[in-house]
């Protein structure tokens, strides 16, 4: 079974946590994940540094330029990831955009993802119906879950569409905007987290986008199976390095 079900299937409070590969230094990668693990995340989701990033805000944005002046590339993570499953058991998810994936050849990229124990993929420029009809089968090929965004303005339809290829989880988007912290939800993001509740979907639901604190974390996790952190982690990296990751995580789970 791929690791990340396996969570999913054992967890209902889970904590993923997104960085930038090669942020805040190129070398951090594989120091993050590993303090990551020993600090019992649940999931791990690496972002692949792109220079057009439409769906991220400012903190992720920053990250990801600093991340590619640094010398970061798609073959550089892959050869920072190897051996890493020697180490670690952890569920690793690649977070990237299509363009940096088709440029690296889609087959190619899947394949290296299996070599180096990636799990999943998060592509939120790759519309459902185009990864049904032409890819899947070879994410299938390679062992590689494929999860998706759903936001407030998501249609039932597609969300139920949505529901139907996915292997992993959905992405619950907080709120339609780029990533970036909030200090609490809104009744109107409560009630669509109740909305999408409703409709006994057969996959599980993690919220991201503002998840930065103790509060909004078990808010989230009253209202879904988990949350997904990225922005205000990269903060905090950037302001305190990486060697103290321990002390993030443990104001978040409290």
């Amino acid at each position: 079974m791929n690791r990340i079900n396996k969570v999913l299937n054992n967890k209902s409070d889970i904590l993923s946590i997104y960085f930038t590969a090669g942020f805040p230094n190129l070398s951090d990668t594989t120091t993050i994940i590993k303090n990551l693990d020993n600090c019992s995340v649940d999931m791990i989701e690496i972002g692949l540094p792109f220079s057009d990033p439409l769906a991220d805000g400012p903190t992720i944005q920053n990250s990801s330029n600093i991340a590619l002046s640094n010398g970061m590339t798609t073959k550089k993570l892959f050869e920072q990831l190897k051996g890493l499953r020697k180490e670690t058991d952890i569920p690793l998810i690649i977070m990237g955009y299509f363009n940096p994936i088709m440029q690296y050849g889609i087959e190619s990229f899947c394949k290296d993802c299996e070599l180096a124990g990636i799990d999943g993929l998060i592509i939120p420029d790759l519309p459902a119906e185009i990864y049904s009809n032409d890819y899947k089968t070879i994410f299938e090929k390679y062992n590689l879950l494929n999860m998706f965004l759903i936001t407030p303005q998501t249609s039932d339809e597609r969300i139920k569409f949505i529901d139907k290829i996915s292997s992993g989880f959905i992405y619950m988007v907080s709120s339609f905007s780029i990533t970036g912290a909030v200090n609490s939800f809104e009744k109107e993001q409560k009630e669509y987290f109740d909305r999408i509740n409703k409709m006994d979907l057969k996959s599980s639901l993690l919220i991201g986008f503002g998840i930065s604190n103790k509060e909004t974390f078990k808010d989230a996790i009253n209202h879904s199976q988990g949350a997904i952190i990225g922005s205000a982690f990269i903060k905090f990296i950037s302001e305190n390095g990486v060697n103290k990751i321990s002390n993030f995580i443990r104001k978040i789970k409290g």
